[in-house]
């Protein structure tokens, strides 16, 4: 198999990817109590490594993961976390020319943001549940980030070893599926690559998973099948559409898992042993250990090693919810580019059983 996405070649503009987008620059989240953002991070194994010379906003870094923190009064962000609670109000791209890429987006009907309040000068425009996305085009020799910030300590530390943002799911309204869809298809020409129809134990959901040109950019879309599923009680909660998780690779998912086990992150239930013990004629031939799997309850998918000895095997395991309704995905690629489609009744029904738990979803 070739490089993963975020190993790919540096993109051109084309055709193809009329945006010239070349994957995630940083995602950003605003909290009333910032506080609780820095101990999450910490505990994550990002490093606060640079704050904005003007604003009350700061950079958390692992590995090429941003995290921006925006703390900034009267800003876009806090207007969004005023609306939503504890939030994730914008992402970044990377692209080949960040004032294209902007124009091309509004000539396509993207609603341009072009306020005082932004977190950083580059252009930008309204994305899902109106968060922001930004473009910059200072990645690939030099950092974004040194006109606007100040460096405290080396950027990109190694940190747990989460070392690249894989997707951005997002959760939508029922309905509201093909407009997204429509909406990355249409500015940037993103195509699916996987459709799934999951049923949990006692509600459901639909999800499209979505890529741009250059590959490195993943955005899967979820819709509820019914009025009482996750998908619903994430959109109550979180008072609008957005970014349900973030995803993020490790190149040794069991260290990097420990890691922040030990230092106090909570995983969501894992499976129970049965599953394990069935992997290993689901995923063909794997040798992954069953007692480290089980440790935290890592999901395995994939198809296994093959005839010829590839391998797609994906390793994931995936956080409670800790920013408001939002959690975090960790991941191991091992050859394999899918979503872990063969989890997702597993983590589907762990996420149901929790509402059960919680008195939000009443068992019927």
């Amino acid at each position: 198999m070739g490089p993963f996405p975020h190993d790919a070649p540096r993109a051109e503009i084309s055709d193809f990817n009329p945006a010239g987008t070349d994957g995630f620059e940083f995602v950003e989240f605003a909290h009333p109590e910032p506080q609780e953002l820095r101990e999450l991070f910490a505990r994550m194994g990002y490093a606060h490594v640079a704050n904005h010379k003007t604003k009350a906003i700061e950079l958390w870094q692992q590995g090429d993961i941003t995290y921006v923190l925006n703390n900034e009064p009267n800003s876009f962000a806090a207007r969004f976390a005023e609306e939503h609670g504890p939030c994730a109000s914008a992402m970044a791209w990377r692209v080949v020319d960040a004032q294209k890429a902007y124009e091309h987006a509004v000539s396509k009907g993207a609603k341009p943001y072009d306020a005082v309040d932004k977190t950083v000068d580059w252009p930008a425009i309204e994305g899902i549940g109106g968060s922001l996305i930004y473009f910059t085009d200072q990645y690939f020799d030099t950092s974004p980030y040194n006109e606007e910030f100040d460096w405290t300590t080396q950027s990109k530390p190694e940190g747990d070893g989460f070392f690249y943002l894989d997707h951005l799911t997002h959760n939508v309204f029922k309905g509201n599926m093909d407009v997204w869809f429509k909406f990355y298809g249409d500015l940037f020409n993103f195509r699916e690559i996987r459709f799934f129809d999951i049923e949990g134990k006692f509600t459901g959901l639909f999800s499209r998973a979505l890529t741009s040109p250059c590959g490195k950019i993943r955005i899967p879309i979820n819709e509820d099948r019914g009025e009482t599923g996750q998908i619903v009680s994430y959109l109550k909660k979180y008072k609008g559409e957005g970014i349900q998780h973030i995803a993020v690779g490790s190149n040794d998912i069991y260290s990097s898992t420990d890691k922040i086990a030990d230092k106090g992150l909570k995983f969501m239930p894992g499976p129970n042993e049965a599953y394990y013990d069935l992997s290993y004629e689901r995923v063909k031939d794997h040798t992954e250990p069953k007692d480290r799997m089980m440790k935290h309850g890592i999901l395995i998918d994939g198809e296994g090693v093959l005839n010829g000895g590839e391998t797609k095997i994906l390793l994931q395991i995936f956080s409670k919810t800790v920013i408001g309704p939002i959690f975090f995905e960790f991941i191991q690629r091992k050859g394999d580019d899918g979503f872990g489609e063969g989890n997702f009744k597993a983590l589907f029904e762990s996420i149901e059983q929790e509402q059960i738990d919680t008195g939000e979803l009443v068992a019927e």
